[in-house]
């Protein structure tokens, strides 16, 4: 096998190795979700919910179109788990917040989602190396 052979082999090896991860962490999260009765979308959003933010600045952090990030926070608010606010600095748009309600929801979503995560078995340094070493892959 030549070198370019080779490369490609490990590339296609490595490309499958991210793939079946990042279903095990899909699967995780949609278990988890359904038994605090969400949608994975909304888990997610719950757990990219960290602070105050705009609808694109939670699209960008779900990688998802605006409109998908605007569809999951109107389930989100309908349930009374997030409600928009006005933005402290611009006043054309709006910012999500979790409501009390939220707030102790993506707390126990956070408990369960790390429980038996599929990246548990890596230590915190080695999950920092990966997020690098993904990055950088990225190109970011």
């Amino acid at each position: 096998m030549n070198e370019a052979e080779q490369l490609a082999e490990a590339e296609r090896n490595l490309c499958g190795l991210v793939s079946g991860t990042a279903r095990l962490i899909e699967d995780h999260v949609r278990e988890r979700a359904a038994k605090l009765g969400l949608t994975a979308p909304q888990a997610t959003a719950l757990r990219e919910l960290t602070g105050p933010m705009t609808l694109r600045e939670l699209s960008d952090r779900m990688s998802c179109e605006p409109s998908n990030a605007t569809f999951i926070a109107d389930k989100l608010e309908g349930r009374g788990l997030i409600e928009r606010r006005a933005h402290p600095q611009d006043r054309r748009a709006k910012q999500l917040v979790l409501t009390p309600e939220g707030r102790s929801l993506r707390e126990r979503l956070l408990g369960l989602l790390s429980a038996e995560s599929p990246l548990g078995a890596l230590s915190r340094q080695e999950q920092e190396t990966l997020r690098d070493l993904l990055l950088r892959a990225r190109g970011t």
